[in-house]
């Protein structure tokens, strides 16, 4: 039997997965998880062999009452180096090819589309479990169309920080940076981009998988 953790913040959909999956001879959910923390949990304490991880969950709080990962990409992250780590395959709503990079950066062996059809979905379990890699193909494709960044390190940290809402001033305190340099480093970014904001900015750095 390969053992099956489903980790979906949506809880109708997780439910309906789980029915489906259990229709399987061969798979067995042995647990379910609607965030970053308790998806944690449910590996450690059900060990699986295969994990299936939403990219966009909440974080969720821990035992200890920190909080979890930010989402599923940052689960995939903090399990890729335990001893026993699941196979992971991220399931994602967006198809962008940024959230493909990041998500093989981070260890994981497959990414698919929520959308994606029942049967092609558990042979991916199968082909995974079995330490083979599966990737949407129309995301592959988009994913090495787009290159690499041309961001340099210290704008790649500024609109990461962009990203969770920091103001400049906020920025500048966490990177140890004036605010003015701070601003120059948005302006560069946004022009390297194309793009004329710094929300644009962020956003076009995340769909391309730079952040």
């Amino acid at each position: 039997m390969i053992r099956v953790v489903v980790a979906d913040d949506q809880s109708i959909l997780r439910s309906g997965l789980t029915a489906l999956l259990r229709l399987e001879s061969d798979l067995e959910v042995v647990a379910e998880a609607a965030d970053g923390a308790g998806t944690l949990r449910a590996v450690a304490e059900h060990r699986p062999d295969v994990l299936l991880l939403d990219v966009q969950m909440p974080a969720g709080t821990t035992a200890e009452g920190a909080e979890g990962p930010e989402d599923g990409i940052a689960v995939a992250e903090r399990l890729q180096h335990q001893q026993g780590a699941p196979r992971i395959i991220v399931l994602t709503t967006f198809g962008r090819a940024g959230y493909l990079r990041r998500t093989m950066e981070a260890g994981a062996q497959g990414f698919m589309v929520k959308d994606t059809p029942v049967d092609r979905l558990v042979d991916a379990i199968r082909r995974v479990d079995q330490g083979l890699r599966v990737v949407d193909p129309e995301l592959a494709a988009q994913s090495l169309a787009v290159g690499p960044s041309p961001l340099t390190a210290k704008e790649t940290e500024v609109l990461q920080a962009a990203s969770r809402g920091a103001t400049t001033a906020q920025i500048a305190g966490a990177l140890f940076l004036s605010e003015g340099t701070v601003r120059n480093h948005v302006s560069s970014a946004i022009g390297k981009l194309g793009v004329t904001s710094r929300a644009e900015a962020v956003r076009s750095a995340s769909d391309n998988g730079w952040l």
